[in-house]
């Protein structure tokens, strides 16, 4: 994507999303790696749009319903169900009445090595979700009699407590890949390595989509040629990487529009853009509407409760 050269622009006030550094409890063990915490509430509970920008969380919902606002869009819940919340996930939860909830938080460096070990875990990890365990009893049971298992795991200091957690947490895991029923259709023939390079190319997107860098840029950061990059993301995600690029700008744009108070014109310098008509331009060709016309219609969405089936 061809942006301008930056130019000088003065520094706006950035208002948007705040970044909680611990969402449970202060865990017991000062060096920890996995947490795990059970919460039941009374009554109605809420929590504002928010991300998390060093750890992973998997919260359980073992009974009860609600609305999680998942990147300015309202989506229903309703127990038994999991909720996938990946690292910088935007994300607000407005639980309804008598909630019962368990809340793993894993830390991110740990939750990437966890992911490793099967490609399709980090296809999981790749978009937050709402994952439903209400097609069987058998199910919601399973997954809460596992996630009781890896909190006392974690809480323990037996002999090898540290790999009885890998175990639980890989466990718990293949459980939600297998009830995902993930509909990547391009994940079918990718090869291990394909689904890594693409892994690390998000993770370099994410660090990066700001600076306007060449796709050949990326590849050297990545000891990779253009060609073996292109034909990584078009095997693992069936996406050119500039369309993985363009996507990331697209996110950070719309959790400013919807959640920050800058003008469309900082927002644009903010995300390496000189000029605002493009930004608008380059914004509308990949959403449908101009920033403007988008935030409006984002902050008006009325706030959509669970129906009982």
């Amino acid at each position: 994507m061809a942006k301008y050269p930056p130019k000088s622009v003065p520094k706006a006030k950035q208002t948007t999303v705040p970044k909680v550094r611990l969402y449970v409890e202060r865990p017991e063990k000062e060096n920890w790696f996995v947490h795990v915490g059970h919460v039941t509430d009374r009554g109605r509970w809420k929590t504002e749009p928010h991300a998390h920008p060093a750890y992973g969380q998997v919260i359980f919902v073992r009974s009860g319903r609600g609305v999680m606002n998942l990147e300015g869009s309202s989506v229903p819940f309703e127990g038994p169900c999991a909720l996938l919340l990946p690292t910088e996930c935007v994300h607000g939860l407005d639980y309804e009445i008598d909630v019962d909830r368990w809340v793993v938080t894993i830390e991110v460096a740990y939750l990437t090595q966890v992911n490793a070990k099967l490609q399709e875990f980090i296809s999981l990890w790749a978009a937050p979700r709402m994952i439903p365990l209400s097609y069987s009893a058998e199910a919601g049971i399973e997954f809460c009699n596992l996630i009781k298992s890896l909190k006392h795991e974690v809480e323990s200091d037996a002999v090898g407590h540290v790999v009885g957690t890998e175990a639980l947490l890989t466990s718990l895991l293949l459980m939600l890949v297998r009830e995902t029923r993930l509909e990547e259709t391009g994940n079918e023939g990718a090869t291990r390595n394909d689904v890594r390079q693409v892994d690390r190319f998000r993770k370099l997107i994410d660090e990066h989509f700001r600076e306007n860098l060449q796709l050949q840029d990326y590849a050297s950061m990545m000891a990779v040629s253009l060609v073996q990059l292109r034909a990584a993301c078009s095997s693992a995600t069936e996406q050119s990487p500039t369309k993985m690029i363009h996507a990331r700008i697209i996110t950070e744009a719309k959790r400013n529009l919807i959640f920050g108070d800058m003008s469309v014109e900082q927002i644009a310098f903010g995300l390496g853009f000189a000029d605002a008509a493009y930004f608008t331009r380059f914004f509308r060709r990949e959403v449908g509407q101009a920033p403007s016309q988008f935030r409006v219609a984002a902050r008006q969405q009325p706030h959509r409760k669970v129906v009982s089936q």
